[in-house]
């Protein structure tokens, strides 16, 4: 489980596919301490295993290996070594949600529209498949690479959202542009409602 709140914009390394995965190498810093194998990581909000840790000076080698259908499903597949990729390590027992409930589970891929700058804050406009946009609300959260994002303004088949120049700064947003793709994830307790209510109007 993780909260959306990224911790730095990790590098990518390598990407080197194999017989049996796709490998992928990120060089991290904040996000690199503490990291065991086994552990989790949020990679443009795709939950992914850590399997190689390498010391690179103060920073960390982060291998993953990616299924196809995980390459295939999200962003990574247009991944170049240089490119940024927002990392986020799983959320503490005793740690603070500052964002929302996210489970590094891809819903799709969303392109953006538009991308531009307005006074000190950036407006972001985002073409999304309708299995997400059954989702979303007006001030409700969705989660962009990872990112814990506040929706601003919906229509038929996108939706908006502003971004502050902290999240701009340190987010892999900065190295996005417009036809990008990127990982969407709709708010779980969206998904929960959608399930439960039916089937509650039907006693």
């Amino acid at each position: 489980m993780f909260t959306g709140i990224v911790e730095e914009a990790g590098t990518v390394e390598a990407i080197r596919p194999t017989q049996k995965s796709i490998q992928l190498t990120v060089r991290a810093h904040t996000a690199g301490r503490g990291l065991k194998l086994g552990a989790s990581v949020a990679v443009n909000g795709c939950c992914l295993t850590v399997v190689k840790l390498v010391p690179r000076g103060k920073d960390r080698l982060i291998q993953f290996d990616l299924l196809q259908e995980s390459w295939r499903l999200t962003n990574m597949q247009f991944a170049k070594v240089g490119s940024l990729v927002n990392l986020e390590r799983p959320l503490r027992a005793d740690g603070e949600l500052g964002g929302h409930f996210v489970t590094g589970h891809v819903d799709g891929l969303g392109r953006i529209t538009k991308w531009e700058r307005v006074g000190r804050d950036h407006m972001l406009d985002i073409a999304a498949p309708p299995g997400v946009m059954r989702y979303l609300i007006h001030k409700g959260s969705i989660a962009v690479d990872g990112i814990s994002l506040t929706v601003a303004a919906i229509k038929k088949t996108s939706f908006r959202i502003w971004i502050i120049p902290h999240t701009y700064a340190i987010t892999a947003l900065r190295d996005r542009k417009v036809g990008d793709a990127v990982n969407l994830e709709a708010d779980l307790l969206g998904k929960y409602a959608e399930k439960f209510l039916p089937a509650r109007s039907r006693h």
